[in-house]
């Protein structure tokens, strides 16, 4: 999977390194997703191959954000095209980014089960190698910058997997994808309190856990002192 070219800007702390930068997806605003779903119903893999197009990046960082590994997260992505395609006959309206990423998700946690079932393999020891990150390179970029980037991303990524995977889920969904409250009930199964109560408990562990590695963060995303 190519990583395109960007200005690196992205829209908060979790997802500076792995937002969908300005310019580079497909805008379906200036088509009708709905028809190319149904031609790719009828068979018309090119129609399908424009929505893999446009949402392959963010089911990859959905999926790299809940494995912690490249060539896992790649696989999960694959396998959830494939999981759509075959079933696009059970979307009917709503928001089909919504759908997608609701596949993915169980794709994810269908592979981390079969992973804890593995012996030779640990979920406790995620790549987080700098070369596999999930990362937009701007030619502005200082080699600082791009370091003090790539410590942070790291940082992220092991806060994250250090939650429970439910929490996990729901802070990549709300905090790095964007969905509001209830589309993540609708990806995840769950009610709407339960994902409330979910996102307070991971945000609170990685206000926590990345206090460790203030120093990475930028200036605008200091976690400040709280006095009581």
């Amino acid at each position: 999977m190519r990583r395109p070219v960007s200005d690196g800007r992205c829209r908060n702390v979790f997802a500076h390194s792995v937002c969908d930068p300005t310019g580079f997806r497909l805008r379906l605003a200036a088509m009708d997703e709905m028809a190319l779903i149904r031609e790719a119903r009828q068979g018309k893999v090119e129609s399908f191959n424009t929505l893999v197009l446009t949402y392959q990046t963010r089911v990859y960082n959905l999926a790299y954000r809940l494995m912690g590994d490249t060539d896992s997260a790649a696989d999960a992505t694959q396998e959830a095209f494939i999981a759509a395609y075959k079933n696009l006959g059970q979307f009917r309206e709503g928001s089909f980014a919504a759908w997608l990423m609701r596949i993915a998700t169980n794709v994810c946690y269908d592979e981390l089960r079969r992973l804890k079932r593995r012996p030779t393999l640990s979920l406790d020891q995620p790549d987080h190698d700098a070369d596999s990150e999930i990362r937009w390179v701007s030619a502005a970029e200082s080699p600082e910058s791009a370091a003090q980037r790539s410590e942070l991303n790291r940082a992220i990524q092991t806060c994250l997997d250090d939650l429970p995977l439910d929490q996990r889920t729901v802070a990549v969904l709300c905090d790095v994808q964007g969905y509001d409250y209830q589309a993540i009930a609708g990806i995840t199964g769950a009610s709407l309190g339960t994902v409330k109560s979910r996102l307070s408990r991971a945000r609170q562990r990685l206000r926590d856990c990345l206090r460790a590695a203030e120093e990475l963060l930028p200036d605008a995303y200091r976690l400040k002192n709280q006095r009581t």
